[in-house]
């Protein structure tokens, strides 16, 4: 009961959770499809319309709302979420967010994503240690996150813009910070528990309840944060999973570089998680996701996707996730990423569009059509992102 209180003191400060904010076009009576809404375009015209077959079973197509403790606004790109206060060891104040838990019970209980695969995340620094006290907040044994650096890229020379000239993460996790935490009194579950400010007083974040953020206190995601109604607001990353767009949010990240782009924590504990097997191995903590070096670039271009095309126009690669839960079974929010590049010839006649499905991606790749970045099989090579899902739009 403990934790139910810990959990429902943020869920009941957002009243509205569970909700979809859409205030975008309605389709007409009986049509089919309607207009995306403006946060995902030009990216994606064309989403389904309610009533949709997803109403009737998650499976189908249809949009689905996965993190279902938290509120989404579609127009914005963005999700306002519980926030949580906890404490280091140590004394530290810690603000986090929850999103996934490897204990099915309570996930559907608490309105977050089920993920069996973060139990085998339990490996060297890959999950921190933890309990609830009975104020109801969280003790966190260790990991600390320097939220002072200012975040910075610069991109490379037209035409490739991949790989940066430089690029600087705007917070950094110490040797043993990780957002999965291992809690001993709440079933000895993992936790997917993303640290959204540390060491910053309650009256300090107050004064971003509005939106004027202090981006060297709390995570270059964050919108708005206040801890006075407990809630954080969190830009969201559109993607693809089997071909459906899906709402993401991307919080850490074992490499500087991808930390860079993806906006997120360095968190280097995470090189710990087991990463290297396949999807539904047993051991494997993670789930694939590939990003596309060089797809086609320009904001007018109906088929723009890729970081060479992020870096040039500001808006997102669109990844493309493996499992997410409705889809499939090998679901979790640590995604192993494939950086996979058109070959010369594939782009000289005229092949390179947008892809948005894994198996299509590994299907061209088997042609001989796309590479890993070195000219190889397309592959893992160690990078890991901490991305829950938190919408899906199809």
């Amino acid at each position: 009961m403990a934790l139910l209180s810990v959990l429902a003191g943020g869920l009941a400060a957002s009243a509205a959770s569970a909700q979809v904010v859409n205030r975008g076009e309605e389709a007409p009576p009986f049509h089919e499809a309607r207009p995306a809404p403006d946060s995902i375009r030009p990216d994606h015209q064309i989403v389904v319309a309610q009533p949709s077959p997803s109403e009737v079973n998650p499976s189908f197509l249809g949009p689905v709302h996965l993190l279902r403790s938290a509120r989404v606004d579609l127009q914005a790109g963005t999700v306002t979420m519980p926030l949580f206060r906890g404490n280091l060891a140590s004394g530290e104040t810690v603000w986090s967010i929850l999103t996934d838990v490897s204990d099915e019970n309570l996930a559907a209980l608490h309105g977050v994503n089920y993920s069996a695969k973060m139990a085998y995340g339990i490996t060297g620094n890959g999950a921190r240690r933890g309990n609830f006290r009975n104020d109801g907040s969280f003790l966190f044994q260790s990991g600390r996150v320097d939220f002072s650096p200012d975040h910075a890229v610069t991109p490379g020379q037209a035409p490739n813009f991949f790989p940066p000239r430089s690029a600087q993460p705007g917070a950094v996790g110490d040797a043993y910070y990780s957002p999965f935490v291992q809690l001993d009194n709440a079933k000895s579950a993992v936790f997917n528990m993303p640290m959204m400010a540390f060491n910053v007083s309650e009256e300090r974040l107050n004064a971003m309840c509005d939106g004027d953020v202090d981006y060297n206190l709390v995570h270059d995601k964050v919108v708005s944060i206040c801890p006075r109604t407990n809630t954080v607001v969190i830009r969201l990353t559109l993607g693809y999973t089997f071909g459906r767009p899906i709402f993401y949010l991307s919080t850490d990240a074992n490499d500087p570089l991808i930390a860079t782009l993806e906006g997120a924590i360095h968190a280097p504990a995470l090189s710990d998680l087991p990463f290297a097997l396949e999807d539904a191995s047993p051991g494997e903590s993670a789930e694939r996701i590939y990003a596309f070096a060089n797809g086609p670039t320009g904001l007018d271009h109906p088929f723009r996707q890729g970081v060479n095309s992020a870096l040039s126009d500001g808006r997102g690669p669109l990844n493309v996730l493996g499992g997410v839960p409705t889809i499939n079974l090998d679901y979790s929010p640590m995604w192993r990423l494939f950086p996979v590049r058109w070959t010369d010839e594939a782009i000289a006649r005229g092949y390179r569009t947008r892809l948005t499905d894994a198996i299509h991606i590994e299907d061209t790749a088997a042609k001989g059509w796309i590479t890993s970045l070195d000219g190889g099989p397309v592959r893992a090579v160690g990078f890991l992102i901490n991305c829950p899902v938190v919408y899906r739009v199809n």
